[in-house]
Formats: structure tokens, C-alpha cells, sequence
């Protein structure tokens, strides 16, 4: 389904939805089986409106199988406007966008516990093929959405193109570059965080959030249905598999593991914040198409995990925010001081390392792709001598960065490339082995990309950037547009588009290639064409 008939089914009334929907005679009489089975679940519901408004999505495709979403919100706004009953919701899977050729079908049931929620692990597929679905409850249908399972674990794979996407806040722009990326030929679709904004109304924006600054369960289910009710990431979602991973705004700015960054805040206390925590945990988790493993159990979300596409990729997903220890020096751009060193302070945690350095070196992929939030590479923001630095990025953790570092440059993972988020700008960067010494090896490859919306229109270029770019001979791009990274990688050869957008402020704006950059096989470092 292109992005044109996809947009005309939301916006058409929910009967003209319905009939756009065929083979629906088929489900009838589907037994029910998962794990509220056990549970009393009401026959048959009468929804107030169309229950399907935030969409359909899926995600993290495996070689046989993938997870498909969505949630019952009539009123989402209002926290979902749906009784306080489970209700069974069908849903099936086929291998053509009419829905003709059926190959799985189930009942799931979406419980009050998850906010009526869906989430479905559709196993027995095959590999590296497209697949459409929808669900149904009661008398209504929801979109059809697509998706592609991954490539046969050891197969050789030819080619692999996916979207890199960070930092939708509503109230700063429109989201118009999911748009073009629904449009675009793509495999899957990587957001490595910032997919919602806590924060409150701020008068005179282009769009305005749906309440004060969000701290309650409640309210952050009512703040992610206000970002997915949005018709441009509705298409997206349902166009490609997504993997994803948070930054802080899906908590609250900079924090740290336990910790709040926000001095004037009640939830200064850690007892206090973990509860924040495990609600905002709790509706990510609701709202996004993840396997059941990544379930929250209170403030805790396994979150940091691998996807393997055939011998040509491995995405190493990681988390920066659960584990890490407090920035450093007061946090902010500051000078160095002796916490930037401390050989304790982690931006992973412990765990995390170990499972990252022992899945690279075990890796038998081609390319090692590592997605995750903040920037890696060293970004010295002062022009002439000295030095100042972003302590809530990978800067703040030296200690930790040099380790990762040592072991790309001693254990030699198959070409390691970093995705990046976060910043609100396009960066290309090679990694170093010592980041002061220009000479020194480069190790790896880091591709960061620009926000979706966060930070208003942006511009091409930057007089502050451009006064210490000089300082940092390791950055060969900077643009700060908003829009999306396009990437495809192949046996041979790296390629990344930096896809930018003319203007977010408003819904009108136009998508063009900015640069483009590859990376051989075998010989880390970014090459612009």
C-alpha cells in the first residue's frame, strides 16, 4: 500500500475504512491463545469510534518471524476511550496487499493491563519476503500494513537499504519526512530515540502537545497516541518493519539510570523517579512493535539486543540510558575534569559492554552495525586551544569510549559502523583509535542522524560548527537540516544519503539528497562521492 491510498483510508469515515479491507469471512471462529487466554473476554465490543487511529505497525523481523502492532484507542487522547474489559482482536497475515492469500491467522487479546494493546509474534514465515496484515475487532478493520521478515541466517545476501530516523518533537515541526521515507524503497526502518517529548505546551509552535510536562502512566499513553495520530509516521510504521531503541526524552531530559538531570523537579529522589521511570517504560513498551521479551518489569526493559540479516549484517542495538552511570561535570558542554576519566563511569553499564564486545567478536556478518542513541566520536566544541565537550554523548565517558576503541582497533570486528541520533544535525565520522592524534588508525565508521522534527526547520550550515570543524579532522560532514539517513549496504561497499528536508515548520516541505557517503568493505572510514 503506497503512502497516497494509505492516508486516503485514515482520513475516509470509518464505514468507507472498512470496505476498504476484503477476505474478512475467513477469520470467523478462531480460537484464542495467548497468555491472557485464561482471562474472561467479552465476546463482542461496540466501539464509540473507529478503535484503529493510531495505525498498525511491526518490527524486528527475524528470518521466520516478526511482530505486528497495534492498540484499540477510540478516544486516544483521552486514554483510549476503551471499557476496562479484554477484547479479542483478530488478525491475519498474507503474502499479497489484497489480503487474498491468507498464510497465518490468530486471536489476540487486548488487555486493559497494556492499554489494549496488540502485539503479535507471527512465526513460520519465510525469509526475506514481504508480507501484509491487518486486524479486525468487532466490525471494524484496521489499515493493512507491510512488512519483511530478514534474511536467512548464512545466506548471502546482496543488499540491504534501510532509513535512519531520531527526534520527532510534535510541537516543533511536522513530520512530513515520514512521508517521502513511506515512499522510499527501503527494507526496515531504524529509530535509535526521542520518539516522544515530555514536555509541556509552549505556546506559538506549529503544533502544540496535549498537556503539561507528562510524568504519570496515563499521561504518557495519552502522549504517544498524540505523536502516532499522526498520518505521515502512521505510513511509515506501516510501510516497513521498525527497530527501535529510546534516548531520554522517553523518560525525561539527560537522566541517568536512577537518576533525574532536572534540579527543580519533585522526582529528584530516586524512589520517586523510578516510579516515572517504570510508567514511561511501561507505555514505550505498549506503544512500540517489540517482542514480548522487552516486557518492562517495573523500571526495568531488556531493551539492548541483536537482529541478523543472512552474512550481510548484524545490528547491535544498544541502550545508553538505563545502565549509565552520571554525566560527568556537572553535565552540559564543559572542559574535561578527573570524572571524564574515571575508569568506573559507564555510558552502558558493565553487562551491556561485555555482550557488545562478545557479539562483535563472534560476529561472522560482513557489516557490524551498531545502533544506538548519542554520538561516539569526540566532538571538541572550542574553537583554538583547550577543549569543550558534550558530557551527556559518549564525550562524558572517555574511560568507556577508549575501551570500545582499543577493542575495534586489537579484535578487528568485520566492518564496524556506528548509528547515531540525538543531536538534531547530520554528522559523518570516522572513529579513532586515539581521537587526539589524527594519525592514529581509524577504526570504524559513525553516521549520525538528524531529527525528524526536533529543533525547528534548521539550516545547511552552521558558523559555530564551522569555526571548530578544523579541531576535529575525524568529521568529514556536518548539516543541520531535519529529515532522515538513507543507507545501503551491499557485500561490497556502504552507502549513506543524508536525506534533507527544506522546511518542517510547516507541512509543505520538499525532501532532497543533501551528500552521500560510502564505506568499503575492509577499509574503515567515510568516503564522500
Amino acid at each position: 500500500m503506497n503512502y497516497q491510498n494509505f492516508q486516503q483510508l485514515m482520513q475516509a469515515h470509518p464505514t468507507k475504512r472498512r470496505s476498504f479491507i476484503i477476505g474478512i469471512g475467513a477469520l470467523t471462529g478462531l480460537a484464542i491463545a495467548n497468555q491472557f487466554s485464561h482471562l474472561r473476554a467479552i465476546a463482542k465490543v461496540t466501539f464509540s469510534d473507529y478503535p484503529f487511529k493510531l495505525g498498525v505497525a511491526s518490527g524486528e523481523p527475524y528470518p521466520t518471524s516478526v511482530v505486528i502492532w497495534t492498540r484499540l484507542a477510540p478516544d486516544p487522547l483521552n486514554g483510549g476511550g476503551m471499557p476496562n474489559v479484554n477484547v479479542p482482536v483478530k488478525w491475519q497475515v498474507a503474502t499479497d496487499p489484497n489480503m487474498k492469500r491468507i498464510v497465518a491467522r490468530g486471536t489476540e487479546i487486548a488487555t486493559p493491563q497494556l492499554a489494549h494493546s496488540v502485539r503479535v509474534v507471527v512465526e513460520g514465515l519465510q525469509p526475506r519476503r514481504w508480507y501484509w496484515y491487518q486486524f479486525i475487532s468487532g466490525n471494524e478493520i484496521s489499515p493493512i500494513g507491510r512488512t519483511r521478515t530478514a534474511f536467512a541466517l548464512g545466506s548471502r545476501a546482496d543488499k540491504l537499504s534501510f532509513a535512519v530516523a531520531s527526534c520527532q518533537h510534535y510541537e516543533q515541526g511536522y513530520y512530513t519526512a515520514y512521508k517521502y521515507m513511506a515512499e522510499d524503497e527501503l527494507d526496515l526502518v531504524v529509530h535509535v530515540g526521542d520518539y516522544i517529548y515530555e514536555g509541556g505546551i509552549t505556546p506559538g509552535r506549529p503544533r502544540q502537545h496535549n498537556s503539561p510536562e507528562i510524568t504519570t502512566l496515563e499521561a504518557y499513553r495519552n502522549r504517544y497516541a498524540l505523536y502516532k495520530s499522526d498520518l505521515d509516521l502512521q505510513a511509515a510504521h506501516a510501510n516497513f518493519p521498525w527497530i527501535v531503541t529510546w534516548d531520554d526524552h522517553e523518560v525525561e531530559n539527560n537522566y541517568a539510570n536512577y537518576i533525574s538531570e532536572v534540579d527543580d523537579e519533585p522526582d529528584q529522589d530516586p524512589a520517586v523517579f523510578l516510579q516515572r521511570r517504570a510508567a514511561a517504560y511501561q507505555a514505550y513498551y505498549e506503544h512500540m512493535p517489540l517482542r514480548p521479551f522487552s516486557r518492562p518489569q517495573g523500571p526495568d526493559m531488556q531493551l539492548f539486543r541483536r537482529l541478523f540479516f543472512g552474512n550481510l549484517a548484524t545490528f547491535h542495538v544498544l541502550d545508553t540510558r538505563q545502565y549509565r552511570t552520571d554525566q560527568p561535570c556537572g553535565d552540559g558542554t564543559k572542559e574535561r575534569c578527573p570524572e571524564n576519566f574515571d575508569p568506573n563511569a559507564t555510558i552502558i553499564g558493565q553487562r551491556q559492554e561485555q555482550w557488545l564486545y562478545r557479539g562483535l567478536e563472534r560476529s561472522l556478518s560482513i557489516w557490524n552495525i551498531v545502533a544506538q542513541q548519542v554520538v561516539v566520536a569526540q566532538t571538541d566544541t572550542k574553537p583554538g586551544e583547550g577543549g569543550t565537550y558534550r558530557m551527556d554523548k559518549w564525550d562524558g565517558y572517555v574511560a568507556c569510549r577508549d575501551r570500545l576503541m582499543r577493542f575495534l582497533q586489537q579484535r578487528r570486528p568485520s566492518n564496524p559502523v556506528v548509528l547515531s541520533g540525538d543531536i538534531h544535525s547530520n554528522w559523518a565520522m570516522d572513529l579513532k583509535a586515539d581521537f587526539n592524534d589524527p594519525d592514529s588508525p581509524t577504526v570504524g565508521s559513525e553516521f549520525v542522524c538528524t531529527s525528524i522534527s526536533s529543533g525547528g526547520d534548521g539550516a545547511d550550515t552552521s558558523p559555530a560548527v564551522a569555526a571548530y570543524l578544523p579541531d576535529n579532522p575525524h568529521i568529514k560532514f556536518y548539516n543541520g537540516q531535519r529529515g532522515y539517513v538513507r543507507s545501503t549496504v551491499t557485500p561490497a561497499i556502504w552507502q549513506t544519503d543524508y536525506m534533507v528536508m527544506s522546511q518542517v515548520t510547516t507541512p509543505f516541505g520538499t525532501i532532497s539528497k543533501r551528500a552521500s557517503f560510502t564505506v568499503e568493505n575492509g577499509r574503515p572510514g567515510v568516503q564522500q562521492i
